[in-house]
This record gives C-alpha cells, sequence and structure tokens, in this order.
C-alpha cells in the first residue's frame, strides 16, 4: 500500500467511517494475486515507482483482461506492451476509456487522475520506419509521469534535419535514439548534449542490418560517453529508463 492510501485508511478509521477490522483486512491483502494464470505484483509500484507492466506477446486475450482487471482493482495504473490486434479488439470492448496506440502497440488505462507530469524526455527517430519502437517509447514515458515528446525522421542521411531541432531537445533530462540501419545516430545526439542518451537499437534494415545487431554493435561502440543502450526493438525499456531519470531531475528541480 502506497503512503496515499495508507493515510487515507488512517484518516477514515479516525474518524470512525472505518472499523478497526476492517482495516486489518485491507493492511492484509497479499503482496502477489495468484491468478492461476499469473502472479500479479501487486507491491511493484511501492518498491520500483510504477506498477506491473503487461507484456502482451503470446497471451490468452482472457489472461490479460484479468490481470488489467486486477491493476485497476488495486487502484493501479495499467499499461500494457506488444498488443497485438485481436488482444486489441478484444480489450477495446472491455475497456472502452482506455488509450490504445496502434502503431505503439500499447494499451494505457490510468487509475484515476495522473499526477501532473514532471521532467523532460525527447524521443528521438532515425527514419519513419522506427515509428512503432519509438511511439512506445513515448507511450512508456508519458505512462510514468514525465513530459516526453517526439522528434521523428532526423537520421544521419540528412544531419540539417536533427541539427535545427537543437534548441528543442538540448534541454532535456534524458533522450531516447531510436535507430536501426547503422545506427549511427545515437553518437551523433550524444556529441550535442549533457544528458544521458539511451540507444535503442531496431530491427529496420537490409540483409546486413542482421535484424537489430549491426546498429546494436555500433551503439554498443559509441564514441560519445554519454550513450548506454537497451536491447533491440526495446521502446518499451527505453522510455521506462528515460522516464526515471526524468522524473528524479523533474523533483529536485521543484522549489
Amino acid at each position: 500500500m502506497d503512503p496515499a492510501d495508507l493515510r487515507e485508511l488512517l484518516e477514515k478509521v479516525q474518524a470512525g467511517k472505518l472499523r478497526i477490522e476492517a482495516a486489518l483486512e485491507k493492511l492484509r491483502e497479499p503482496a502477489v494475486a495468484d491468478l492461476g494464470y499469473a502472479n500479479v505484483d501487486l507491491h511493484r509500484r511501492e518498491r520500483c515507482g510504477f506498477p506491473e507492466v503487461i507484456f502482451c506477446q503470446g497471451k490468452a486475450c482472457e489472461w490479460i483482461e484479468g490481470v488489467v482487471n486486477k491493476l485497476i482493482e488495486a487502484k493501479q495504473h495499467c499499461l500494457a506492451t506488444r498488443v497485438s490486434d485481436e488482444q486489441a479488439a478484444h480489450l477495446a470492448t472491455k475497456f472502452p476509456a482506455a488509450q490504445q496506440d496502434r502503431v505503439a502497440r500499447t494499451f494505457w488505462l490510468p487509475s484515476g487522475t495522473p499526477e501532473p507530469p514532471v521532467g523532460r524526455v525527447t524521443i528521438i527517430t532515425a527514419g519513419t520506419s522506427d515509428l512503432p519502437v519509438a511511439r512506445e517509447a513515448l507511450v512508456t514515458a508519458q505512462a510514468l509521469g514525465v513530459n516526453a515528446h517526439l522528434l521523428a525522421d532526423v537520421g544521419v542521411a540528412g544531419i540539417h534535419r536533427l541539427l535545427k531541432h537543437h534548441q528543442e531537445f538540448k534541454g532535456a533530462d534524458a533522450i531516447v535514439v531510436v535507430a536501426g540501419m547503422d545506427g549511427a545516430l545515437p553518437s551523433v545526439v550524444g556529441g550535442l548534449v549533457d544528458c544521458p542518451v539511451i540507444a535503442v537499437p531496431t530491427s529496420v534494415g537490409y540483409g546486413a542490418a542482421f535484424g537489430g545487431l549491426a546498429p546494436l554493435l555500433t551503439m554498443l561502440n559509441a564514441c560519445s560517453a554519454n550513450v548506454v543502450v537497451v536491447n533491440i526493438d526495446s521502446g518499451f525499456k527505453g522510455g521506462y529508463v528515460g522516464a526515471l531519470i526524468a522524473r528524479r531531475a523533474g523533483v529536485r528541480a521543484r522549489p
């Protein structure tokens, strides 16, 4: 139970609106909800700052529905990634209030009104073909409560496209750079800014790109010292880590 929920619980007991036995029962709720097909971690928000995220690939529609219901029942935000067309259609009928991004293949259903965003993350893509991964990073960062925006199709083949946006991204707390093919863009961006640059290699490219392995190796060998790398096509991981960095920076910047 997070501090806000605990305070609300104690205030109800103090005001006589909730019996002590009922409050004790609430406090005894398990940290893990066993649904038979999934064990939902209900204390991840307290440990890590954000609830468990559902990775939908290979899961039955009914399983995803059950986990969503459990998270909402626990008054927790619900983010799901790699949502297939079939899963998206099923979830749309069950949770019509949810936001779905079919390019990113994400599902987002907040519990209550999210707090005002803090910090700033910029997601930059080399090409339009990288947008599915980049939008996954964007949705993830926004779900984690940061200001996030996307600059698309500014790869090194036309470097002037990137440079004209320098003022937009140089003040970011973290930058997520999504690129396939030669994977050169993160190193270029890293040489222009003083914040962490999270490189996300994509599987976009012709045969010698080896399904993202070529840009991955390029990014791992980036000359710019502020570049770190996540897995191939892992927009979620790039957006998540970028948001964690930006949230810390945003909170510290508050008066």
